[in-house]
């Protein structure tokens, strides 16, 4: 199994399309860029906020490799290969692997609503089926489950190729419950941009985040000052930024997050259905933002 440093800034990338909905290449190169530039320590593709739900498999694979070349090695490429069926779960995890990516990202299954012995099977499959590096992502909000930590702990202590979890649950308590009681060299990674700064208080090693898509230097440093200790200077960042922690999630993300980007001129404002575009009432509240508080 590949060794992967997971501390720092992991951004969760948008994928960009043209106005007729197929991927738009030239804005992720540009996007890209833009990432390569900051101080970024990875990427997720293929994760929620790419909108991994409306690719379809050609679509995904042809991204993910788009992807590699462009990054070449730069930072760890993760990519989102978790879904509710473990067997096309595990195909998924084999295409990763086979085409030398860094790690996955296992979303925990959603809709077939599992019991924690199900829940710790899955994972426990996937593990033993390929040898890459594994993440898990506990996001209640999405999944209507919560994987809880006791069988976080299980998972971390008896499945030898997860390697660390996305917690984004929200809950500080459960993080800490993880991060004390997982073998050491587990990492617990944020999965929330506004609670960042508490959980590597409580011994979390970062973040896979939103905001960064578009303030990667700006969050990147906020994130780098509390890895360092310094939280005085982590928590001015972390204000000057928390009014866009908020407006992401006015609406469905990714839905703001695009916004915001094309505002900045970095992509096109086009979604995939069933996800669409801003309200002009949100889409107003994004521009004034932007004219008060300056990212990057």
């Amino acid at each position: 199994m590949k060794n992967i440093n997971l501390n720092g800034t992991i951004t969760a990338l948008v994928t960009p399309f043209n106005d007729d909905f197929s991927i738009d290449y030239k804005a992720l190169d540009v996007i890209l860029d833009y990432q390569l530039d900051s101080d970024i320590s990875g990427l997720v593709v293929l994760g929620s906020t790419g909108e991994a739900a409306t690719l379809n498999s050609d679509e995904k694979l042809a991204l993910i490799l788009k992807v590699q070349e462009k990054v070449a090695g730069k930072v760890p490429i993760i990519v989102g290969a978790g879904s509710n069926d473990t067997r096309a779960t595990i195909d998924m995890v084999k295409l990763a692997e086979k085409n030398n990516f860094d790690a996955v990202l296992l979303v925990c299954p959603y809709y077939n609503k599992p019991t924690n012995k199900g829940l710790f099977e899955h994972f426990n499959a996937i593990s033993e089926a390929v040898d890459i590096p594994q993440i898990l992502y506990n996001v209640p909000g999405r999944t209507s489950l919560n994987i809880n930590a006791e069988t976080q702990i299980r998972i971390a202590t008896e499945c030898k190729n997860v390697i660390a979890t996305k917690e984004a649950s929200g809950n500080l308590e459960q993080m800490m419950e993880i991060i004390k009681s997982a073998p050491k060299d587990f990492t617990l990674l944020c999965g929330d941009d506004a609670l960042t700064i508490p959980c590597i208080c409580a011994g979390g090693k970062g973040i896979i985040s939103v905001i960064s898509n578009y303030a990667p230097k700006m969050f990147s440093k906020c994130v780098n000052f509390a890895l360092q200790g310094d939280y005085k200077n982590s928590i001015d960042l972390h204000y000057k930024l928390f009014d866009y922690m908020q407006v992401n999630f006015i609406e469905s993300n990714p839905a703001p997050v695009k916004a915001i980007m094309a505002e900045l001129g970095l992509i096109k404002n086009n979604l995939r259905l069933p996800l669409v575009p801003v309200s002009e009432n949100s889409k107003s509240r994004i521009v004034s933002l932007l004219n008060k508080q300056k990212v990057n």
